[in-house]
């Protein structure tokens, strides 16, 4: 008997807090923010750059962790990331 977490036991844990406060800001700016920089609250409150926020959000949004913890926030960014890809694609192709 193996004494790791089954990974429907897994819990946020698994996600560092850095991770954890990423997932949450893109989440709660889902309900809007007019009129708010969203550069300025990612330097703010995570202080990081934009661009590293959004190339760690695009790994999270493929581990399986973040999606336990952010389900239907990971769901929604995967199927917006795979349509831009397409159309990406169909433009590329012609």
């Amino acid at each position: 008997m193996s004494d790791s977490p089954a990974p429907e036991t897994a819990t946020s844990s698994d996600l560092s807090a850095s991770d954890r406060a990423i997932l949450d800001l893109e989440e709660s700016w889902q309900t809007g923010n007019p009129g708010v920089d969203k550069e300025t609250v990612i330097r703010e409150r995570l202080n990081m750059s934009s661009p590293r926020y959004h190339l760690r959000l695009n790994e999270l949004i493929d581990d399986e962790s973040a999606a336990r913890y952010a389900p239907a926030l990971v769901g929604r960014l995967q199927r917006v990331r795979s349509q831009k890809r397409k159309a990406r694609s169909a433009q590329l192709l012609g």
